[in-house]
């Protein structure tokens, strides 16, 4: 009788232990589950001027319902960097354009061909009388050079010559200008004096509604006789500033940080009710879209696939 009790006592013992190894295995492979959902959510989640002394202090503005969240990158990447220049478009003759300033003075896009014949030979003058709209000179302890906007090439002094042309000038933040896109004005400067070649190059600001400060600028790129092999990109740049909370309406700031936006606010989206389509509001066809079938959304992904909507095939969202 003790032997068989002593069986059963093993028994009971052995099954207890292979019980708890599992549970250790298996609370393991949650937290490393939990870990890499955290992990993920964080790189989903993280995203993102035209000079440096050579151009004057500027900076950037935009109402804080259409800029919720603060990017970790001066920058995005549109269309998978691929410009949406046409077949049409593309010339090997230099050239520049710029839009007519609409109702409310605001630039248009700013278009050209960058040859060695539009550069600049002599120095920039200055460009202080130009009064960009949302323009508020204000200065920040936290702001590389104090002043918080830059009067902001759309395309750079470097690239065309321009200076005080109202038609070229944004108010946008010093890190706008300086962190986000005067490394892509560099790059196409310095093709063009190595190579003596051209490249198609586009500038849009995003005006959200009625406001007065651009939100970003989206930056085009394309060397025009090697077909892209030396410069090609498509960016977003962000008109934000750290540690700067901007009123895009008016540009008027504040010190400040904005939060991440909440998982439950998801993200916002521009969709086309006609196509079934939905885009990133910065997307270059989200702006052609009619009125009457145009819709903002904000709310997760997942939800407009569901009810059937398509992702833009350029911005990817």
């Amino acid at each position: 009788m003790r032997k068989h009790t002593n069986r059963l006592l093993v028994l009971f013992l052995t099954i207890m232990l292979l019980a708890g190894c599992s549970a250790v295995e298996g609370d393991t492979a949650l937290s490393s589950y939990n870990q890499e959902r955290t992990s993920n959510a964080a790189l989903s989640s993280s995203e993102d001027d035209d000079s440096t002394d050579s151009k004057e202090s500027e900076t950037e503005s935009s109402s804080q319902e259409t800029a919720p969240t603060a990017p970790q990158s001066p920058y995005q990447v549109l269309n998978n960097n691929v410009p949406e220049f046409t077949e049409d478009e593309i010339t090997t003759e230099s050239f520049e354009q710029y839009a007519e300033l609409d109702e409310l003075g605001r630039c248009g896009t700013a278009f050209a061909c960058v040859g060695v014949d539009l550069m600049p030979t002599e120095e920039r003058g200055s460009i202080s009388r130009v009064k960009p709209t949302g323009w508020d000179s204000v200065k920040y302890d936290c702001v590389d050079g104090k002043y918080l906007y830059n009067r902001c090439h759309l395309i750079g002094f470097q690239l065309t010559g321009e200076n005080a042309n109202p038609q070229n000038l944004i108010t946008g933040t010093r890190y706008m200008n300086v962190d986000g896109m005067l490394p892509f004005e560099n790059e196409v400067a310095d093709y063009v004096k190595e190579t003596e070649h051209h490249v198609m190059y586009r500038v849009t600001p995003d005006f959200q509604g009625e406001n007065l400060v651009a939100n970003g600028v989206q930056i085009e790129a394309l060397s025009v006789e090697d077909n892209g092999e030396g410069v090609s990109y498509n960016v977003y740049v962000y008109n934000i500033q750290p540690g700067i909370i901007i009123d895009y309406a008016t540009g008027k700031s504040s010190e400040g940080t904005l939060e991440p936006a909440a998982d439950a606010t998801g993200e916002s989206y521009i969709l086309n009710t006609n196509t079934m389509k939905f885009h990133l509001p910065s997307c270059g066809s989200a702006k052609q879209i009619q009125a009457e079938h145009r819709e903002d959304f904000e709310g997760e992904r997942e939800d407009l696939l569901e009810k059937g909507y398509e992702p833009c095939g350029k911005c990817n969202p």
